[in-house]
């Protein structure tokens, strides 16, 4: 029988051979039972209802079999029915082992379960388990993903044995938690700890790169993986087409795009969106069509490019139709950035009251950065407020944020430009008897692969003055070039 039931290829075929042990007598043998589960619950072609079926009546089973009824709803969009299954399976009794863990962290991960996963992990302890790399690497996992970044560092921290994949859960974890400088120093200490990184540790450095707009270290690891062989598959490939386009390199992301052989949507969707953002609207929707014609689905992101781009190119009809399709077309429930990026393509073009009859009919509560997005178009667009739009988006905007430094600023600035002398100081003055102080402005050089921030009134920089100095000097330099022009 167990041999049988490694060849079945269906549940048809399954229930067949079901049948043929309840009249053969093993219907009560845990280990042909167990082969049973493990069909239904790790084949593509299985049931996870007929696995729980199966579990629920056995009186007999083996931990292996609860085990992988919990890894086949952590791993089928079920996480919340993993967790159930392993209160099941204690409440019978059973004990759990190293393979249980993990799969079941998982599924607290994607729910972001951050006190489930807590109590699971009293668990572990209680059965030895917290010494296991396996466990321990997914518990980093699991504390990362709920932005729990100290306790994932403690959990590394404590390990006394570590694989790469630890190393990759705990750079990923500063990643998420955009704790950037740390990621980098982590991969300084694998290095030294004599760990040589694979792929997905470049992935997520090259991650790490496009956030902080780090071209120069992007190159690196763009050179290390040339120089250690690796093959560009689709992740890497997509990996550093979105670092050369955050970077601002938009024709190295073209040239890594153009030469990979295999491209999934996130691919696609990363070049659209970097094209789109770098003022590449036609080539970005020329893209688009090309993507589907390759038998690729668009997603989410894809379709954030394309308004994008027709945000940039002030294509309004085109913007609508987009919207349109999404939805309607292929399934793509809008999320609010979409509506954002449409609030976008109307403030743009300056059709102010277009927009704001648009985020009034949203299906969902607009978010301040909607309202916002608005404001700034009302600025640009409508200085005099013919038609009330810029009083009632500011009006909202106040309300939803009261305590928004950046708000208080913008409404400020838009009273002074129109001569408005006494309503911005009076919003200034607001500002100030709430304790609210606007954010420094934040500029950053690249200078030999490291990164210096520079903070706007912040001279406390030990060679501020030098620094001047040379400002002083290429500003004297730009005014004789005016001159002489």
């Amino acid at each position: 029988m167990p041999f049988l039931l490694k060849l079945c290829s269906s549940m048809k075929h399954l229930s067949q051979i079901h049948a043929q042990i309840q009249i053969s007598g093993l219907h009560k043998d845990k280990y042909v039972v167990s082969e049973i589960i493990r069909f239904c619950t790790l084949s593509p072609s299985g049931s996870l209802n007929y696995a729980r079926f199966l579990l629920h009546y056995s009186e007999n089973s083996i931990p292996s079999s609860w085990s992988n009824l919990i890894r086949g709803y952590a791993t089928r969009d079920s996480p919340r029915d993993a967790i159930r299954a392993f209160l099941l399976m204690r409440s019978r009794g059973i004990r759990p082992h190293n393979l249980t863990f993990p799969f079941l962290l998982k599924a607290c991960a994607t729910l972001l379960a951050f006190e489930e996963g807590r109590q699971i992990q009293v668990d572990i302890v209680k059965h030895g388990l917290d010494t296991d790399v396996y466990v321990q690497n997914t518990l980093i996992h699991f504390y990362g993903s709920c932005r729990k970044i100290l306790d994932a560092r403690r959990v590394f921290d404590a390990m006394t044995l570590r694989t790469v994949v630890s190393w990759n859960s705990v750079i990923s974890a500063c990643v998420e938690n955009s704790w950037f400088d740390d990621s980098i120093a982590l991969f300084v200490e694998m290095r030294d700890c004599g760990f040589e990184p694979d792929e997905t540790t470049m992935v997520i450095l090259l991650s790490t790169c496009a956030e902080l707009g780090n071209l120069s270290f992007g190159r690196w690891v763009h050179s290390q993986v040339i120089e250690r062989g690796m093959v560009v598959n689709c992740q890497l490939g997509t990996a550093l087409v979105d670092m050369y386009a955050k970077c601002g390199t938009i024709d190295y992301a073209k040239l890594v795009f153009n030469r990979m052989v295999e491209r999934n949507v996130w691919t696609w969707s990363a070049m659209i969106l970097g094209l789109a953002q770098h003022g590449f609207a036609e080539e970005a929707l020329e893209l688009f069509p090309k993507m589907k014609n390759s038998s690729i689905r668009p997603n989410y992101v894809t379709f954030l490019g394309v308004l994008c781009a027709c945000s940039h190119a002030g294509l309004v009809d085109n913007g609508y139709q987009f919207f349109h399709d999404m939805e309607h077309v292929h399934g793509i429930e809008p999320m609010m950035i979409h509506y954002g990026a449409m609030v976008d393509i109307l403030g743009r073009a300056g059709h102010l009251q277009e927009a704001y009859a648009f985020i009034i009919n949203m299906p969902i509560e607009p978010d301040p950065i909607v309202w916002r997005t608005l404001l700034s178009a009302c600025n640009i667009h409508d200085i005099n407020d013919y038609e009330g739009v810029r009083d009632a988006v500011r009006k909202k905007l106040l309300e939803l944020e009261p305590r928004r430094s950046g708000n208080f600023v913008m409404v400020a600035n838009m009273y002074a430009e129109v001569g408005m002398w006494e309503k911005a100081a009076n919003l200034r003055r607001v500002m100030r008897d709430g304790g609210l102080k606007k954010m420094a402005g934040e500029s950053c050089v690249d200078v030999g692969g490291s990164i210096h921030r520079f903070f706007s009134g912040d001279d406390s920089r030990v060679d501020c003055e030098g620094i001047y100095l040379v400002l002083e000097g290429l500003n004297l330099h730009m005014k004789k070039t005016v001159n002489y022009m």
